[in-house]
């Protein structure tokens, strides 16, 4: 059976996507920005509209770190003012488990979904360092292997407060507006080993029942968080190969919890650069990775890793002749600069001598892969070829360019996958959940939201 395809976009936040040399190169606070991008989605009929989240500007070298994109508005925020220039497109905020709390998280998803009509979303991530913590007076307070137990208590106590509004408590009263129905609102209590609340939720429960659940791990703890919760999972796998065996492993968890196939899409994170020719597009693509990796960019990624100061080394010469410091670094608040840097290094120093790579090119190679080049046709072709082989069932793309860099993907790919008849040409109903053909989330009572909800 031919799969429908599900399409996603994702607003750059940090790290080196964005070409800030380009002139076409806008704000990344002002809210036309997000404006821009969010309807262009929406005119392409993408499922929804993604925003990462950072809680501390990163440093290397004990500076902020000037490479990044700094103070950007907050998401759900965001998200709430774009309900309102916006109708089908679903809203995908990403909120931190580790330094929020279950009762105002699900108080702001639960508001959003009302205020949209049914399109919040919720990615939930983990944080693993005490140089976060710091923000929040929490430094170190949890051990790293207790990031996932406390993750899921808290999905599940934020769960518990939406399910404690049955579907049609508030009905709608001639002399005052609207009235709870008797047995309407259960109060809550949880007793867990984050968590220890009890009271009344005050929102009602929204359009979709639950905001759909999104999870970005790729750790073993982390597909298993989402095969057992997570409605959607934002994979880091975009090469058919990686992509096949990673979408293998998850489905095959589902069972356990219950769960089909069909109830977890899975959507790496992807690029695309066009062309009228298949050549102009690779030239193009080898461009944009040059204006990603700048000199500086180089350096300081190679810096992340060897956990030294190597300003300086060249970034057009050769990887530094020392050995790593493994102790703390120089890099923080940076999550692909932990784990094993010296195996990391020991792997870079191999592929550097095996093809006789600089710096530079070494860090294009590994930290600015593109994903889909070539002519709208041949990406067309390729997006499809992904899904129908199982490697994906959709993808979430991170333009270069902000705020227009889904006006082409919008405008030439798009039309050819609908032609195609893999990709919807309309919405075909009001909610998220609709548009990832999720059912909405059983009441406390077992029954769906009162029809009411998803009109």
């Amino acid at each position: 059976m031919t799969k429908q395809i599900h399409l996603a976009a994702h607003f750059p936040g940090v790290n080196n996507t964005t070409v800030w040399s380009d002139p076409r190169s806008g704000s990344q606070i002002d809210f036309e920005s997000f404006r821009h991008l969010a309807q262009t989605a929406e005119r392409g009929k993408f499922d929804f509209f993604f925003l990462a989240e950072g809680l501390r500007l990163r440093e290397m070298k004990g500076r902020i770190h000037d490479l990044d994109v700094v103070g950007r508005p907050e998401s759900l925020t965001v998200l709430s003012a774009l309900s309102a220039v916006t109708t089908r497109l679903g809203l995908a905020a990403t909120v931190n488990s580790t330094f929020n709390e279950p009762y105002e998280v699900a108080r702001r998803l639960a508001s959003l979904d009302h205020l949209s009509g049914g399109r919040a979303a919720w990615n939930v991530v983990t944080s693993y360092d005490a140089f976060t913590g710091e923000n929040f007076r929490r430094g170190g307070f949890l051990a790293e292997e207790d990031r996932y137990t406390r993750a899921a208590e808290f999905l599940q106590t934020v769960r518990e407060l939406w399910d404690s509004w049955a579907p049609d408590a508030v009905a709608a009263d001639a002399a005052t507006g609207a009235f709870v129905r008797p047995g309407g609102i259960t109060p809550f209590r949880h007793q867990g080993r984050h968590f220890d609340i009890s009271g009344a939720f005050n929102v009602p429960r929204g359009p979709q029942g639950h905001p759909v659940i999104i999870q970005a791990g790729d750790s073993d703890e982390g597909r298993e968080f989402a095969a057992s919760a997570a409605d959607v999972i934002f994979s880091r796998h975009s090469k058919l190969e990686e992509g096949r065996a990673f979408y293998r492993d998850v489905k095959r968890r589902l069972a356990a919890y219950g769960r089909r196939d069909e109830d977890l899409k899975i959507l790496p994170a992807v690029t695309y650069v066009l062309g009228d020719t298949e050549a102009e597009a690779a030239e193009r693509a080898a461009e944009i990775r040059r204006a990603q990796v700048s000199p500086q960019t180089a350096i300081a990624f190679v810096e992340g890793v060897w956990g030294r100061d190597l300003s300086g080394h060249d970034p057009d010469g050769p990887l530094p002749d020392l050995e790593p410091e493994l102790e703390e670094g120089v890099s923080k608040g940076r999550a692909q600069f932990r784990g094993d840097r010296g195996a990391v290094a020991a792997k870079w120093r191999a592929l550097a001598e095996e093809k006789n790579l600089s710096i530079r090119e070494l860090v294009i190679e590994v930290a600015a892969p593109q994903t889909f080049i070539g002519t709208p046709v041949s990406v067309a072709a390729e997006i499809d070829r992904f899904v129908q082989t199982d490697a994906a069932d959709g993808f979430i793309f991170v333009p270069h360019l902000t705020p227009g860099g889904l006006d082409d993907l919008v405008d030439k790919v798009v039309p050819i996958l609908q032609e195609k008849g893999v990709f919807r040409a309309d919405y075909t109903g009001p909610t998220l959940r609709d548009h990832l053909g999720l059912a909405p989330r059983p009441g406390p009572s077992g029954l769906a939201p009162h029809p009411k909800e998803t009109s």
